[in-house]
């Protein structure tokens, strides 16, 4: 087995060197989403045991939740490379069969914003995933002739925050669709406890569990907030987190106490100001907040809906009661 290598073809997705360190590499690292990670055990486990390679993966769920970070974990369990891209980096066919042509037996690769792919690469998939195979058209016009090239047995690991936007037929050959949910408070703690750790930050447990409580579920939002309060708590010149300290950093940061920024309060107040508590259509939200439409539907809403603050109905989003009252509790709306 050669050194494992991490290769992107087209495009990179860029992460600083911290970010990668304080990445799980194994999957009993990987904190929450117990049920997942069980189940995706058991999966690897049993392709080891075959010597098969696994079956194609789909992670899916909200962004920030660790869907990169699984697939990077599957590559080190099964202890071959990975792949890695995204939907957009494919301009051409070419691209795509070049790829897949120099992928070794059991190697994975992971595909971000899989539903961003276009048609046609699409179509080039259905072959590799099914049959180990890519059409290759040479040539134009009358002359234009079909190479077909045969690969090795990969794993193609998708990743989307849009499940729906996937095609059926694209959809339906992965063997094993898993979820990512929001976490618990007590498993971000965790988190945001053993990233202090590896970053040599003291934090005290009271202090850890007010950050996971404001971080919307999400574990890339936990590490940015206990980023941005080590830089005020350095500043300051304390040598250990507190809860007094997260509290003032995060209200310098306008995070309030369910997790919502600036951006979530924006758009409920869009929606109780403008529109009169909704229904309103996201394109008309778009609209009215200068934001696109995408960031909305993939970054805003999820945690909104999942807290009871807004219903997206057939006839547009409405805010709910809650909504409503969380914004009379910060002063947002006139009595």
């Amino acid at each position: 087995m050669t050194e494992k290598k991490q290769i992107t073809l087209p495009k990179k997705i860029s992460e600083d060197n911290e970010s990668l360190s304080i990445r799980p590499k194994k999957l009993d690292e990987f904190i929450g989403q117990n049920i997942l990670k069980e189940n995706l055990n058991t999966f690897i486990k049993s392709s080891v045991k075959r010597n098969k390679s696994l079956d194609h993966v789909i992670f899916y769920g909200p962004p920030g939740l660790g869907k990169t970070t699984l697939a990077n974990i599957v590559a080190h369990e099964r202890n071959v490379n990975i792949h890695i891209t995204s939907g957009p980096a494919f301009s051409k066919k070419g691209d795509l069969v070049t790829l897949l042509s120099n992928l070794a037996f059991g190697d994975i690769l992971f595909i971000d914003e899989i539903h961003r792919l276009s048609p046609i690469i699409e179509e080039t998939l259905y072959p590799a995933m099914e049959d180990f195979k890519c059409d290759y058209i040479i040539g134009s016009g009358p002359a234009a002739r079909v190479m077909q090239i045969s690969i090795e047995k990969f794993t193609l690991i998708g990743a989307t925050t849009r499940l729906g936007l996937l095609s059926r037929p694209l959809r339906d050959r992965f063997g094993i669709p898993l979820q990512l949910n929001f976490y618990k408070a007590v498993d971000l703690k965790v988190i945001i406890i053993k990233v202090a750790e590896n970053l040599k930050i003291n934090i005290d447990d009271v202090a850890a569990m007010e950050l996971a409580i404001r971080s919307r579920g999400t574990p890339r939002i936990s590490i940015r907030l206990l980023k941005r309060t080590i830089d005020f708590s350095v500043v300051s010149g304390s040598s250990m987190i507190n809860l007094e300290i997260v509290k003032k950093s995060l209200e310098r940061l306008k995070i309030d106490h369910m997790g919502l920024d600036n951006m979530d309060i924006k758009y409920m107040t869009c929606i109780a100001r403008n529109f009169e508590g909704g229904p309103v259509g996201v394109e008309n939200l778009s609209a009215a907040l200068l934001e696109e439409k995408d960031i909305i539907e993939d970054v805003v809403e999820p945690f909104l809906i999942q807290q009871g603050l807004i219903q997206r109905t057939s006839r547009g989003r409405i805010l709910s009661k809650k909504g409503f009252d969380h914004l009379y509790s910060r002063n947002n709306l006139d009595e």
